[in-house]
């Protein structure tokens, strides 16, 4: 069944440790399967975090920065080489990429939101990959809160999407003894679970991907929390196996 997925890559699948860089084999792999999942008819929809992993090095700096008008610095020279990697990335692919930047005003603004829907649906129209980042540069939601979570789940309610993945660097919920939750039927009590730390590089934690699924589950659209360093987690979790931590049908 061919389907419109929204997938989100944090900051941590795509950077190098302490995001200080993006890690391009990444990007070589994470390409190859999205491009698996385009060629098989599906419709793919990027929100991506790791603009100012970019930045750190294009402005040749030693540590990520911690104040906000660093962090926008960053993502602003950041965000250019981040589509950069995905457009050379997915040309090998014979794919297309388009860069979109919204804020959540966007989001909430009834024509802000529909322009940005007719936007993406053409480009699905044309078999382009659209790439979805929070205008970090002028917005501040993201750097404070979320690494992107929340914009994926308001993008994946958006174009009514069939399922939200989300990319990070563990392997889905973990429960209080540290093993996998392979699904989670009550979400009320999956947050629980969560634990306060966070990656070095990242915003978010378990507990705004939790938040981005419980926005989803309200409108009906499945989500799965997965291991973006694990070679084909998307394609076996969309074939129904045992991977990462799947909710809703």
């Amino acid at each position: 069944m061919k389907k419109r997925l929204v997938i989100k890559l944090g900051t941590g699948v795509l950077s190098t440790p302490a995001g200080k860089s993006l890690d391009q084999s990444q990007f070589a792999r994470l390409s190859t399967e999205i491009a698996e999942l385009q060629n098989a008819g599906h419709s793919c929809i990027m929100v991506s975090s790791a603009a100012i992993a970019a930045g750190v090095r294009v402005l040749k700096l030693k540590h990520r920065p911690e104040d906000l008008p660093g962090k926008q610095a960053c993502a602003a020279a950041g965000q250019p080489e981040l589509m950069r990697l995905y457009s050379t990335s997915f040309k090998k692919h014979g794919l297309n990429v388009a860069q979109l930047l919204l804020t959540h005003g966007d989001i909430d603004s009834l024509m802000h939101r529909e322009n940005a829907r007719n936007t993406l649906d053409r480009l699905l129209e044309h078999g382009v990959i659209p790439i979805i980042n929070e205008n970090d540069s002028v917005a501040v939601e993201e750097l404070r809160f979320g690494d992107n979570d929340r914009l994926s789940a308001e993008v994946a309610t958006l174009m009514n999407a069939d399922h939200l993945i989300i990319l990070t660097s563990t392997d889905g919920l973990m429960d209080d003894k540290g093993l996998r939750v392979p699904r989670v039927y009550n979400l009320s009590e999956a947050f629980r679970y969560v634990r306060p730390e966070k990656g070095e590089e990242s915003t978010g934690g378990m507990k705004t991907k939790l938040e981005a699924v419980r926005k989803v589950s309200s409108n009906s659209i499945p989500a799965h929390i997965l291991d973006g360093r694990i070679p084909d987690r998307m394609k076996d979790a969309l074939a129904g196996k045992d991977v990462g931590t799947a909710f809703g049908k």
